[in-house]
């Protein structure tokens, strides 16, 4: 079942997701929209929907067998276990420790495991290719990554095929080159806490 751009970001919408305003992302750069990813995800109904256009696409993507799913934490957890379900094969998921991904919780990835990398979001790509570097580390094989939303309007490059519900081209600034309508409103930093200043 094929979603259309329309439809999976109504999907964002309806879930209240979609946010308009003054945003700080992690990269540090600033936004004038942001993706609540947890908050599209937090309707189990909703997360199985996306994640079975999303499963499709890359089943459609010919890349064979997955064995495992691996996502980075805290963003990849849901979807990546969603998608896992989707495509019969177990779900694992990278950790921040002392400031790189690593596994931990007893998790490990077979030598030569063929891994699809999920995350929620991809804007730069950087935490994508991080989860992917963990993976050759432990000894497997990336054969391809999918995500919700691609941020970067399909200029992130990960290393491996990148497959994507939808992709949005969502201008970031610098903090010294903000333009005035952006500037002139309070910049929130989103996350997994509360909206703060």
């Amino acid at each position: 079942m094929a979603l259309t751009h329309e439809q999976v970001l109504d999907e964002f919408r309806d879930a209240g997701a979609l946010l308009e305003g003054h945003f700080v992302l992690s990269s540090g750069l600033h936004s004038p929209r942001y993706l609540q990813c947890a908050r599209v995800l937090m309707d189990p109904a909703r997360a199985e929907r996306l994640s079975k256009a999303l499963a499709e696409k890359v089943r459609e993507g010919g890349h064979g067998r997955i064995d495992l799913v691996a996502s980075p934490a805290m963003g990849g957890v849901v979807v990546g276990y969603e998608m896992a379900r989707q495509l019969g094969v177990p779900s694992i998921f990278f950790e921040r420790v002392d400031g790189k991904l690593a596994l931990r919780r007893g998790f490990n990835i077979e030598s030569g495991a063929r891994v699809l990398m999920v995350e929620d979001v991809v804007t730069t790509g950087l935490s994508s290719r991080e989860c992917i570097d963990g993976i050759a580390a432990e000894g497997g094989v990336t054969v391809a990554a999918a995500c919700l939303i691609n941020r970067s309007g399909g200029k992130a490059d990960v290393g491996v095929p990148l497959y994507a519900l939808t992709a949005l081209d969502v201008p970031t600034y610098a903090a010294d080159a903000l333009p005035p309508e952006l500037a002139a409103i309070p910049a929130y930093k989103p996350g997994s806490r509360s909206l703060k200043k």
